[in-house]
């Protein structure tokens, strides 16, 4: 056997080991799940949370937390990011509470107490349920869908079956395939990755305000994937980059905040563009 024929053989063995490798361990690698216990109390200083379990058709179990206000104008379902339980992420739900907004945040399989296997149509399944029990009380017209890194696909997914008041994207990815395949561009990924996440195709469908925030700075997903994601539903989009901004910092940026305030308590207004310079050209000279 040629050198060459043997070299060859051997790269290809390798690299479908690594595929191979890839395929059954990419959950190790894609999520950082935190695990706490049944009898985990929930603390936040001064917010009013109340605790709830949903069990679902396929055995699992789905808790979340309901952030509440005395006289609230609505409800958002915070869809949080990869890294560890709600423990850590619900301090976040002040940024809406403190609009009269509250705040349903719940751990996907195996994050916190949820427990189930995780796969991409089990969440999205589960996240439906979770919306269809929140619809059983609040109109969807009160209904804000937030999503945050991991969870942008999830929410946008979820307002493209769904008909909420409006959906905000937080450093929102233009699919888990483009991400990841940054950093493993000889990879397989479209027929290996079991969480291809196409968020760019489920925001085709969505027909509520859009309302996406990215820091310019980010270095796990770049603005770039922001912009393109603007570009796919332009009269219903609204881009707001957070100057300076990474990955897990956009909160402590006065301007985040000031976006967030202005999204939420926004009241649409008609234009009349026969009063605006609209089909106006500019002089040659």
């Amino acid at each position: 056997m040629p050198v060459w024929l043997h070299t060859l053989i051997w790269v290809l063995a390798i690299y479908l080991i690594i595929s191979v490798l890839l395929y059954y361990l990419q959950d190790y690698f894609l999520f950082k799940p935190e695990k706490l216990p049944d009898d985990f109390q929930f603390y936040y200083e001064n917010q009013e949370v109340e605790e709830y379990f949903l069990e679902t058709t396929d055995g699992g179990r789905i808790n979340g937390l309901h952030f509440k206000t005395e006289k609230p104008r609505g409800i958002v379902l915070y869809l949080k990011g990869n890294s560890k339980s709600m423990k850590g992420w619900g301090k976040f739900a002040v940024d809406f509470t403190r609009h009269n907004f509250d705040v349903l945040m719940v751990d996907y399989r195996g994050f916190g107490k949820s427990i189930g296997k995780r796969t991409q149509k089990a969440i999205a399944h589960d996240l439906q349920l979770v919306y269809n029990k929140m619809k059983e009380n609040v109109d969807e017209r009160y209904i804000i869908l937030y999503g945050r890194s991991l969870g942008s696909g999830f929410a946008t997914k979820l307002a493209s079956i769904n008909n909420p008041r409006m959906l905000i994207l937080d450093a929102p990815y233009y699919s888990l395939t483009k991400v990841t395949g940054r950093y493993m561009p000889f990879m397989p990924l479209s027929v290996i990755i079991k969480y291809p996440m196409p968020t760019y195709k489920w925001l085709k469908y969505v027909n509520c305000r859009i309302h996406i925030i990215h820091g310019t700075n980010d270095k796990l997903i770049p603005f770039s994937s922001s912009v393109k994601l603007s570009k796919i539903k332009p009269e219903l989009t609204r881009l707001y980059p957070v100057i300076g901004g990474g990955h897990k910092n956009l909160n402590n940026f006065k301007s985040y905040h000031r976006m967030l305030g202005e999204i939420i308590n926004f009241k649409e207004k008609e234009i009349d563009l026969d009063t605006t310079s609209i089909g106006v050209k500019h002089s040659l000279k």
